[in-house]
Formats: structure tokens, sequence, C-alpha cells
């Protein structure tokens, strides 16, 4: 199996780093439901819902660093605080510009431990949280075949550009669910070619198999896809322009079909197939090595898959099966020891009262 050998030996290299003093510096933190006054440097008291990591080094800018900031948008989440983390370090630890990397965090409420983990772990982070309102899907979302894959936030990806501040012109929209072994840089420099979104394309993927009988039956249905070659591609990695998000008005597009859906079982995945039936056919295509998926298996059982081959830069559990889920029951798969490298959780912490 052909692995690129720079960001593989990058999974090993943790382990040699150790934390450096640094001065933090402060990060926003905007939500409507408020939240500042959380002070830095402090030790948090853990909650029954939000774990405890470990501080992790800080990564400076390098002397030949430009003032380009590189814009990360994620899901912030309890149940996937953990890989949320897991990805960041992995991020910064990567990049050769890691203070460059500005994090929006999108959550369904504020939750202020989150955010003061957020800080103690990543003391020095530049990052702001927004609140999605929940009520933008409220009645829209339809039964999928995963519980995960039916919760609000699972579809805050479609609302990007209208929650990112104005000034945000791009950014790289990730899952939680990933690791990077390369520099995010490289993939933030991806030329759209005018597109409004690029990410690895899967044509090889049987593509009919993402929506129903009923879809492909339907003769006013089906016809969406003329004039285009639709492939597969995974929405959690994908680079947007927002700006193009906005005025092309692909918010109600895909609301569209999301409507169509309540009427019609034309899909059974959650927020993927209206990204596919509005997008598919007209992305930018990105190299395979951003995306290495289904490491987490299907979205029944969950069961263990070996890696693709060729080179990988950014690897990814979709799929049921969480990494860090399968090392607690001890019963990890061979991929899940790439992801624990990056892990910060730490179980036998011990807590002092602010």
């Amino acid at each position: 199996m052909a692995f690129c050998p720079s960001p593989l030996l990058g999974l090993l290299s943790f382990f040699l780093l150790s934390p450096t003093s640094t001065t933090a510096t402060a990060a926003a933190v905007a939500s409507s439901s408020g939240g500042g006054g959380i002070r830095l440097g402090i030790i948090r008291k853990p909650t029954p819902y939000v774990p405890i990591f470990r501080e992790a080094p800080a990564f400076r800018n390098g002397d030949s660093c430009s003032d380009n900031k590189i814009h990360v948008t994620m899901t912030l989440d309890a149940n996937y605080l953990r890989g949320t983390m897991a990805a960041v370090l992995s991020m910064l630890q990567h990049s050769s510009c890691p203070e460059n990397v500005e994090f929006h965090f999108l959550c369904t409420r504020f939750e202020p431990d989150i955010a003061a983990s957020i800080k103690s772990t990543f003391p020095y982070l530049e990052f702001k949280v927004y609140r999605f309102d929940s009520n933008r899907v409220r009645g829209k979302i339809s039964k999928s075949i995963r519980q995960a894959l039916d919760q609000p936030l699972n579809y805050a990806r479609i609302y990007l550009a209208d929650i990112i501040p104005a000034d945000v012109k791009r950014v790289i929209y990730l899952d939680s669910d990933l690791v990077l072994v390369d520099d995010i840089a490289k993939l933030w420099e991806v030329d759209l070619e005018g597109k409004v979104l690029a990410a690895p394309e899967y044509c090889h993927a049987n593509f009919t198999k993402y929506f129903t009988n009923l879809f492909w039956s339907d003769k006013s249905l089906a016809k969406t896809f003329d004039g285009r070659k639709p492939c597969y591609f995974n929405t959690g990695v994908m680079v947007v322009d927002v700006d193009k998000w906005r005025q092309g008005g692909y918010t109600r597009r895909v609301e569209e079909w999301m409507a169509v859906q309540k009427q019609k079982r034309i899909y059974h995945l959650g927020s993927l197939p209206p990204f596919l039936l509005v997008l598919a056919g007209n992305i930018k295509g990105v190299n395979h090595r951003w995306n290495q998926h289904g490491l987490g298996g299907d979205n029944i059982e969950g069961r263990c898959r070996s890696l693709h081959p060729g080179p990988i830069s950014l690897l990814h559990w979709s799929g049921k099966g969480k990494p860090w889920l399968r090392l607690d029951s001890r019963k990890p798969c061979f991929v899940d020891h790439l992801w624990a490298p990056y892990d910060l959780y730490h179980p036998s912490i011990h807590s002092l009262e602010e």
C-alpha cells in the first residue's frame, strides 16, 4: 500500500513534542446567548457531559508566514468534542503557519463549559463560536437510516453563508471525526475555478444508490441531473466560496430538495443527498488524498475498514464507528490507532475548583 511518507511520519511526531510556554491570545466568542467573561489559565471543574483534556503544545508561525488567515468551520457538540479536539490538534501540528488558522465553531446552543474547554486545551487558539438556530430546520428534517444524521447540527453546513461573517469569503468545512496529516494550507489554496465548492469526487461509486427507486422512476425528479455527470462527494470535507454560495442562493436550493423529501421519500442519508442534488457534477474535484473517508464503516454496523491505496493527507471516520468509542471499548480497528496520537482526552486528570 502506498503512503505519503511525510504526512504519515507526522502521525508519530506528536509523541516527540513537549508543551512550550506561551502567552495566551484571547479568543473571541460570539453567541446570541452571550458567554463572555471566560477566564484564561484556569483548570476547569469537569461537568457530567464535557470531558477534561490535556493542554496541547503551542504551535507557532515560522518567519516566512504571512498574515493571511485560513478559515476552518466545524460544528461543536459535547458528544463529538473529543473528536473535535483531536482534529484541531492535527491541523495545528501539521500546519506550516498554525497561527494563521482561525476556527469558526457552530453549535445549537452556547455552552460556556465547552468554550472554556477549548480555551484551556488550546489557550493560544483563535476561534469564535456561533449559535446555529435549530428552528431553521424545524419540520424540514426527514428521518434517515441513522439517528446521528437527523440532528439539527448535522444540517448547519447548509447555512454556513448565513452564519459566517460577511468579510469571510472562503471556508474549509470539516467534520469532527477526522484528522489531518498534511498542511491544511494546501487544501485552502485549491483553485475553485469559479465553482462554489471543492471536494474529492468519487465517480467510481454507484451514484444511483444515494436515491430511492421512487426518485429514479420519476422523470421530473431524475432529470435534475440532465447535462451533468454527477459523482458522489462527501460533505465532511469541503472548500466553500461562501460569497458565491450567497449569490447563488444555494441554501434555498438545498432547502427546496429537503421539502421534496418530506413529501416523497427520495433518499435515506440525512443532509448529504440534497447537496448532491444541487451540486453533484458541478464542483471542483480535489485529490482523493484529502478525504480518506469511510473509516468508521457503514452507517448500520460500523465494521472495520482498511485504508484505500494511495497517499493520504486526511483520515476521516465517516460512518457509524468512531475511533474514540472503539478505543475505549478495547475493540479498536487498525485504523483507529492512527487517530490515537491526537487524542487529548485525559480520563484520570484531577481538576480543581475554580
